[in-house]
């Protein structure tokens, strides 16, 4: 089974294009996970293409009311299909909305997965319906057919825990996980300042384990591969800043080389 690593555009929009694909390829990832536009989605491609990269893009709904949001989900998703990304990762949803109205939106995804061939996953994040690890297991019971991309840091910081009193939700999310976002969460934020100090040694080899049951999962089922996107976010925001100076405490590029080096030499890929 091959194993692909991929960079986030997120950090890097100071760049084009061009100049993050060269910086990425150098760097010896297989491709970007972007956000990208509905005027840049054919650049973003293409270039992505022409440097030798796997593209995956990125879905999100909107509107100030749900029949708006649904309307510009399916949209999204339909034009984003158009470039034929290696798949969507799609937002899906959001936590206020009805359980009945997030599974009219999950289906909006399978439809246009049906129409246009490109697979969607929904991404395990907060504020969408699948924010908390509690709350998806409903979704996972009556839609058999739900995948998702693993972004369990959120759950870690949504339940305030490493999830130990909850390994069946856990295990009931892997058996359903195809993609990994490896950012490693903590119980008071969806990231840890860096996961290279020895402090946050234990929450990156609990992180790990839930990676390591996806990438065993899969390879028991023959999968030709598995995708990683190594998806430490930006400053300010998701990495902390020192006050006053808002100076970020580390560097988001060398977090996310490290987290693929780390995963590759783990996995001796």
């Amino acid at each position: 089974m091959k194993t692909l690593f991929f960079c986030p555009m997120w950090g890097m929009e100071n760049l084009t294009y061009s100049e993050a694909a060269k910086r990425v390829k150098a760097a010896g990832y297989d491709g970007m996970e972007i956000a990208a536009g509905p005027g840049k989605r054919k650049e973003a491609t293409q270039v992505m293409r022409d440097n030798g990269l796997e593209p995956i893009l990125m879905g999100f709904g909107g509107g100030s009311n749900f029949a708006e949001h649904k309307k510009k989900y399916h949209d999204d998703l339909l034009d984003i299909a158009a470039y034929k990304p290696l798949f969507i990762n799609a937002h899906t949803g959001h936590d206020y909305f009805t359980f009945e109205q997030n599974v009219e939106l999950i289906q909006t995804a399978t439809d246009v997965q049906k129409q246009t061939g490109v697979r969607i996953l929904h991404e395990t994040h907060r504020g969408r319906f699948s924010y908390s690890a509690p709350a998806i297991q409903y979704y996972l019971l009556k839609l058999p057919d739900l995948r998702l991309t693993a972004d369990y840091s959120h759950w870690v910081n949504v339940a305030e825990s490493y999830l130990a009193d909850q390994a069946d939700n856990v295990t009931r999310a892997i058996a359903v996980s195809d993609h990994i976002h490896c950012r490693v969460g903590q119980p008071e934020a969806p990231q840890v300042t860096d996961p290279r100090a020895p402090e946050w040694k234990d929450a990156l080899e609990t992180h790990a384990k839930w990676w390591d049951a996806i990438r065993d999962r899969l390879q028991r089922a023959n999968a030709s591969q598995l995708t990683v996107t190594c998806e430490f976010g930006p400053a300010p925001g998701y990495l902390p800043t020192l006050p006053y100076s808002n100076l970020p405490v580390a560097s988001q590029w060398d977090i996310n080389v490290f987290m693929k080096d780390f995963l590759k030499k783990r996995w001796q890929v």
